[in-house]
């Protein structure tokens, strides 16, 4: 009997779950005569679900009933004074025109939270579900006040948002951080919502105001915190340096936070604060590993800025940070640097070689001995001594099997067997990368396959494919002219192959690198013009539009372009933060 009454009950449920679903869908059609029958009978079986109640309400007043509404919702609270009812009497008023009951119906229900605070959730919902902001709010406030164990703070910086309030908005969110730290990313989510890109922007300014009154105030490390991060939204580093110097000073833990820093600012370009800052962890750090780091990104960005004809300057700073540190295992990553430094811009590939294997004598792990291999077998490709460099790739693949280098090593497989013009190879060893667990790896592997695939077949000795290999692995070489001289050969005697537009592309990159952007405009303009239906169209508009905007003086020009990715192109990589240019080239106010 027990079970027939279970399976009798499950097919009730079943199909009253059904019906529930079927109104629903009547509703969102916008069929309210059938989704008001259907959810009367519902509300005929189960008159106190509230669902159903309001559906009810919602479709009288979708076919304009009200009246049949009103008598509906009075018999309601007649029978239980329910002070979601009075809000959805009150807005029933309101839509009938009436609203002088309508404000009495509201202050009714809000009087609720008065004798009861807990009412709060169901009435400040109910003024929310119709928009009615102002109401809302005291709804919360109210509660709050009687209530201090409430924390509404974060409804309420949504309210006042919507209202446009933004200096309530702010102030709500940073009362809801400080009562709860652990929402700090969703909050800078939303803040960062109505924040523009630059310190000048009215609601930045205003941002900051709120918080160094607060740090006046109520001295607390958060709006240090977030005054960083306000500054890094910014790009203004040095700034940001500041306050988390003064996080460090008072609570000196860790200076991640500050490398951090160091490395957004370095990523963005801004190489004197990023040297500001990894001068400062260097003077600063306890550690060994710290510092060292540290002078690993210093000598990085001095090698980039040092003329060639200066070199033996950085190659004496590396012996020095050796004489100091010693040749030992926790300065792997600089002897790594080190042998990479002489072979790849000191033209010195043996001393590099020897440098290199001399560190492979010392007690490293499987891991650690793979990274100074593969700098090795880099080293042999500089050389175009492939045969040799794969021994290295082959040997990390074999002693570290599904790990990340090993995967990185096999990249180097596939990409030095393209250099040679063993395609072949080369193919065969990136359609297993394209399941690579780094991402990173198997984007990679994706686009120098497809690079291949598309190119192989048009030609059958390969020339122009086996041309851009070789201009390919001269930028592996740092011979970036040879490169772009070896892809205008390409361009001139190879006009009807499909790897024109790649070539265009690729040149135009290196041009833009070398600063000669009337060239890269010329290149990209014509990958635009000839290639519309191509898969790098996108790509030229983006870096077309960030010449324009960035090197050229020319944002209405960069704005069209950024437009043409934003209406042409939603699903290419640069489309989030095309619109973001975009808006800030055109001045839009944020939110």
């Amino acid at each position: 009997m027990r079970a027939f009454f279970s399976i009798c009950l499950f097919f009730s449920l079943n199909l009253f779950a059904q019906d529930a679903s079927l109104a629903m869908d009547y509703f969102k059609k916008g069929d309210y005569e059938k989704a008001l029958h259907e959810y009367k009978k519902l509300y005929a079986k189960n008159s106190t679900n509230i669902t159903y109640i309001n559906q009810i309400v919602a479709s009288y007043q979708q076919l304009e009933r009200y009246n049949e509404s009103q008598e509906f919702l009075e018999k309601l609270i007649a029978r239980k004074p329910y002070p979601a009812f009075l809000v959805e009497l009150g807005y029933n008023h309101q839509l009938k025109g009436n609203l002088e009951k309508a404000k009495a119906n509201y202050n009714e229900a809000l009087g609720f939270i008065n004798t009861r605070p807990s009412h709060v959730y169901a009435v400040a919902r109910g003024f929310q579900g119709h928009a009615l902001l102002d109401e809302a709010i005291t709804a919360y406030e109210t509660a709050m006040t009687l209530n201090p164990s409430y924390n509404f703070s974060i409804q309420l910086a949504q309210l006042y948002g919507e209202q446009g309030h933004i200096e309530k908005m702010f102030s709500s969110y940073l009362d809801f951080t400080l009562y709860n730290p652990q929402a700090l990313p969703d909050i800078k989510r939303r803040i960062n919502e109505f924040l523009g890109d630059s310190g000048d922007h009215e609601n930045n300014s205003l941002f900051r105001k709120i918080l160094l009154k607060k740090l006046q105030q109520e001295p607390n490390l958060l709006w240090n915190q977030l005054l960083s991060w306000l500054f890094i939204q910014q790009k203004d580093f040095k700034k940001a340096f500041i306050q988390e110097k003064a996080i460090f000073n008072r609570k000196p833990e860790s200076l991640d936070r500050i490398k951090e820093l160091a490395l957004i600012a370095l990523d963005e370009k801004k190489n004197n604060v990023s040297k500001e800052i990894f001068n400062y962890i260097v003077t600063t750090a306890q550690d060994m590993d710290t510092k060292l780091d540290a002078h690993y990104y210093l000598i990085q960005i001095e090698t980039q800025e040092t003329p060639k004809e200066d070199y033996s300057v950085i190659n004496d700073k590396y012996l020095s940070l050796f004489e100091t540190y010693g040749n030992v295992t926790q300065t792997l990553n600089l002897q790594i640097a080190y042998g990479h430094f002489l072979a790849f811009y000191f033209d010195k590939t043996k001393e590099a070689t020897k440098f290199l294997q001399k560190t492979l004598e010392l007690p490293l792990s499987r891991t650690q001995k793979a990274q100074v291999k593969l700098e090795l077998g880099d080293i042999l490709v500089l050389q175009e001594k492939f045969n040799q460099a794969l021994i290295y790739y082959t040997q990390i693949q074999r002693n570290l099997k599904n790990s990340t280098i090993s995967q990185e090593a096999r990249f180097k497989v596939a990409k030095a067997s393209y250099f040679k013009g063993d395609f072949k190879w080369a193919e065969s060893q990136l359609k297993i990368l394209k399941s690579s667990t780094s991402q990173l790896i198997a984007n990679d592997a994706l686009d120098l396959k497809l690079l291949i695939t598309d190119n192989k077949y048009e030609d059958s000795l390969q020339t122009a494919l086996k041309l851009y290999a070789k201009a390919d692995l001269l930028v592996f070489q740092n011979k970036q002219e040879e490169a772009i001289g070896l892809l205008n050969d390409i361009l001139s005697n190879h006009k009807t192959e499909p790897i024109i537009a790649q070539t265009l592309f690729k040149q135009g990159q290196l041009f833009k690198e070398k600063g000669e952007y009337n060239k890269a405009v010329a290149n990209f303009e014509q990958l635009i013009e000839n290639f519309r239906e191509g898969i790098l169209v996108d790509d030229g508009y983006f870096h077309l539009a960030d010449i324009f905007e960035k090197h050229l003086s020319q944002p209405e020009k960069a704005k069209e372009l950024y437009e043409k990715i934003i209406f042409n192109h939603a699903d290419s990589i640069y489309f989030v933060e095309a619109r973001k240019r975009y808006r800030a080239l055109r001045g839009d106010a944020i939110n």
